[in-house]
């Protein structure tokens, strides 16, 4: 199956025999053309990639926590189910919030990651922080009061390319997946990102 595969790929003498095929001058080589071909096979393949609709690709079913949550309780939830940022619901599952592990850090006075840092300056910064504060104190407030009320939204109908817009625009690494009436239902995170490409790559 792969050698059939192997040989629908246009090889040199192939590309030779169609620029000889046209039977007139063109002012253009076999390597440019090869060359064009390749950029065009890239091109087609992320249009196809970025024209995907986030509900093929968003993670689900989302984690959420509501309002009272307490941090503690949404820290676990985070560790255990190895994710960065949590929605929060109301009662009916609306999104009213989306706390992170940079809002729980900042509730115990720990620096989180700065824009302009890479991820060993941010590690520095952390270990710094605990050498100074041995003892930390658990956060005993609910979720309400650190988490981020302006969330980036995305309906699942919308496309890739809208997604990839949005983080660079808004400088975010997840955007909430919901339906009209606001409730949650999926999430776009920078690994989703990663595992589109790698999908297409291999």
């Amino acid at each position: 199956m792969n050698n059939q595969h192997q040989s629908k790929q246009p090889r040199r003498e192939d590309y030779q025999q169609a620029i000889q095929s046209l039977d007139t001058y063109i002012d253009i080589t076999v390597d440019d053309l090869m060359d064009l071909t390749e950029r065009a096979k890239q091109i087609a393949s992320r249009r196809v990639a970025e024209s995907l609709s986030i509900a093929q690709v968003m993670s689900q079913p989302v984690h959420c926590v509501k309002p009272q949550t307490l941090l503690t309780e949404a820290a676990h939830l985070m560790v255990s189910k190895h994710v960065s940022g949590l929605p929060v619901v109301d009662d009916d599952r609306r999104l009213v919030g989306l706390i992170t592990e940079a809002d729980f850090l900042r509730a115990l006075g720990v620096p989180s990651q700065q824009p302009s840092h890479n991820v060993w300056q941010t590690l520095e910064a952390l270990f710094a922080h605990l050498a100074h504060h041995a003892e930390l104190e658990t956060p005993t407030d609910p979720v309400a009061l650190h988490m981020v009320r302006k969330v980036q939204c995305v309906r699942p109908d919308q496309t890739l390319q809208h997604v990839l817009e949005m983080m660079k625009e808004h400088w975010v690494k997840r955007v909430v997946v919901c339906d009209a009436d606001q409730r949650v239902l999926g999430m776009v995170t920078r690994s989703d990102l990663v595992r589109v490409f790698f999908d297409r790559f291999t």
